[in-house]
């Protein structure tokens, strides 16, 4: 009678802890929600932390029933308690792993399973549940005596008689399995505690992600406002004529109507020289890339009709000759174009869209005299604007010849240059596109066509892009926790110092710190100078509190040593491109191999055995 109401008892405890614990877990992540919303300043958005945590609670109520299910079979483990309130928190563990995968299907960028993004949510999503679930662990301390109860010697330890009756080979010793055990679940547990941690410190690499997006953000908004002001970036479009023509149709009625159309003739030969001066602009701490250009066009227009068009029915007084620019703000002086032994002054405004929206255009005189006749042309354009400058071979043979000062340019677009020269004093590119390259001819019905999927140019790079190399090392963040605190792990074991958790922590917060150290510095000073003054504040203050920890310099110019290699390999992924996947696996290789070899003498099961002399 006894045993079954203390079965019952027992059985009831269960119930309530896993009640508890699914219940302060929602609880805590609910008031998480709250102060988090609180401390951002959006007050209006509290009504959605209530319904955020309402939700939640509905939601996890598979990881209950996991609970209900699981507690009574931990309680009733012939383990020490310690053992099974770890096999508790794994439990829990695996509980919020599915939950962290869907929440990451959703939030990240890039939800591929393999992604970075993906990863990088999913660990911090794990990591901040499994961290509301270690607070309600702790608060339902008192429950979990009761279901959890210590275990008494005799449970565990054979008593004298029992000893004394026993034969025992005088050969063989007597091994002390409640104290190894008791040991190597002090072992695990440690172990457990630490990759916790290793998890845990993931979730503040999310917030100095988020802060070095906005960051390039604000860049970005700068250069914005800056380029606003000055001029975008510029597409130019060579030259042509827009000559109008009457034409019947037939309406909507079945009766013939006259419309009036348009033929736009490109020129048969394009030539474009041009010379680009980058001007850098500081704005607050930011630097904007700017430019002003220097380009002369020649060329030859020969005006061929199509044969279903009469040239009666051409309106040669509306002729006109059109450029099409993509920010006018851009142009410095006025635009002349010398056209057929004359001379003109564009004005903005174009007589049809087709080709460009926005751009130049003047009338000029032609007549039926001038068909199949090669009329020259030419002209002079000073622009200025940011970047980037692209061109649209709208002729039949076209070459351009560019030539900047600048040492950091990025040749992109439809087709590449055919020849080019990149030093340090500037670059060389010279474009050739003839007939054959384009899926057009020389005469356009003024049909539109996507003209960017031709265009092609140069963009000037700035190569000192700090964000993105920040970025890069923060994906290397959990390479960085994970060595460093399994360094502190396996010292601590062979020297018998253990660390604290709170010690944990604390020299994961001082990793974490490097990023924004890296990040700040960054803004100010290269790229280069600013990892090398993080790095180094950083591997002195961990060598100097391992150090303190441990007390021998020896101990503390390992960890010196160790943090030194890994940040110049890091360094050396960041510098590479094509070749950073290759060297860095290379690299893990070799780390893990020298970690496995540090270990191999680690008594995992410590203390040793004990032999029990013979009776």
């Amino acid at each position: 009678m006894y045993h079954l109401i203390a079965r019952c008892i027992n059985k009831r405890s269960t119930i309530l802890l896993a009640c508890r614990l699914w219940l302060l877990t929602n609880m805590v992540f609910g008031a998480g929600c709250f102060f988090y919303i609180l401390s951002i300043g959006k007050y209006h958005e509290v009504p959605a932390a209530i319904i955020v945590t309402i939700v939640a609670t509905l939601g996890s109520l598979p990881v209950l029933l996991l609970l209900l299910i699981c507690l009574p079979f931990i309680a009733r483990l012939p383990l020490p308690a310690r053992s099974r309130r770890t096999r508790l928190l794994l439990v829990a563990l695996g509980g919020v792993l599915p939950y962290a995968l869907v929440g990451a299907g959703i939030f990240a960028e890039d939800s591929s399973l393999f992604s970075y993004s993906f990863f990088t949510y999913s660990i911090g999503i794990a990591a901040l549940l499994f961290a509301c679930f270690l607070v309600a662990f702790r608060l339902s301390n008192q429950l979990l005596l009761q279901v959890f109860p210590a275990l008494t010697p005799q449970h565990h330890l054979p008593s004298i008689h029992q000893t004394m009756e026993t034969v025992q080979d005088p050969q063989q010793p007597y091994y002390a399995p409640s104290s190894e055990k008791l040991n190597g679940n002090k072992t695990l547990t440690k172990a457990l505690i630490t990759g916790a941690l290793i998890l845990l410190m993931l979730i503040p690499t999310v917030f100095v992600s988020s802060l070095v997006t906005e960051r390039q953000q604000r860049q970005a908004e700068v250069v914005k406002e800056v380029t606003g002001k000055w001029a975008s970036n510029q597409t130019i479009a060579s030259p042509y004529l827009y000559l109008p023509y009457r034409t019947q149709v037939t309406g909507t009625d079945n009766k013939p109507v006259t419309v009036t159309k348009a033929l736009l003739f490109l020129p048969e030969n394009l030539s474009i020289n041009g010379e680009i001066t980058p001007e850098i602009r500081p704005r607050s701490i930011y630097k904007v890339l700017l430019y002003k250009s220097n380009l002369q066009s020649k060329g030859q227009f020969i005006i061929q009709l199509p044969q279903d068009i009469d040239s009666a029915s051409l309106q040669w007084e509306n002729a006109r000759i059109c450029f099409g620019i993509t920010d006018v703000k851009g142009i410095e002086e006025k635009v002349v174009v010398n056209f057929n032994a004359g001379s003109y002054e564009l004005s903005p405004g174009l007589p049809a869209n087709q080709l460009d929206k926005t751009g130049l255009s003047v009338p000029v005189p032609l007549t039926a005299a001038a068909l199949h006749q090669s009329i020259p042309f030419s002209m002079q354009l000073k622009i200025k604007g940011s970047e980037q400058l692209h061109f649209l071979p709208l002729a039949g043979n076209t070459r351009i010849d560019i030539k900047s000062s600048w040492n950091s340019p990025s040749f992109d677009g439809n087709n590449l240059p055919g020849e080019r020269t990149v030093s340090p004093a500037g670059f060389t590119a010279s474009w050739t596109i003839n007939k054959a390259n384009l899926p057009f001819g020389t005469v356009l019905r003024g049909d539109e066509f996507d003209k960017e999927a031709f265009a092609f140019g140069v963009s000037m790079l700035q190569p000192s892009d700090q964000y993105a190399k920040t970025m890069r090392s923060v994906k290397y963040a959990i390479l960085f926790i994970g060595l460093t605190f399994s360094l502190f792990f396996i010292v601590e074991l062979m020297q018998k110092k253990p660390l604290h958790p709170v010690q944990y922590v604390l020299v994961g917060l001082a990793l974490v710190i490097f990023y924004t150290l890296l990040l700040s510095l960054s803004e100010f000073i290269l790229f280069d100078q600013a990892y090398t003054i993080a790095a180094t504040a950083t591997v002195l203050l961990i060598t100097l509190y391992a150090k303190s920890h441990f007390r021998l310099w020896k101990t503390a110019s390992l960890f010196a040593g160790v943090l030194t290699c890994l940040y110049v390999f890091i360094f050396i992924l960041i510098r590479l491109e094509d070749t950073a996947l290759l060297v860095g696996s290379i690299g893990l290789f070799i780390v893990l191999a020298l970690v496995m070899y540090g270990s191999r003498k680690i008594n995992w099961y410590q203390p040793a055995p004990a032999a029990i002399p013979n009776l």
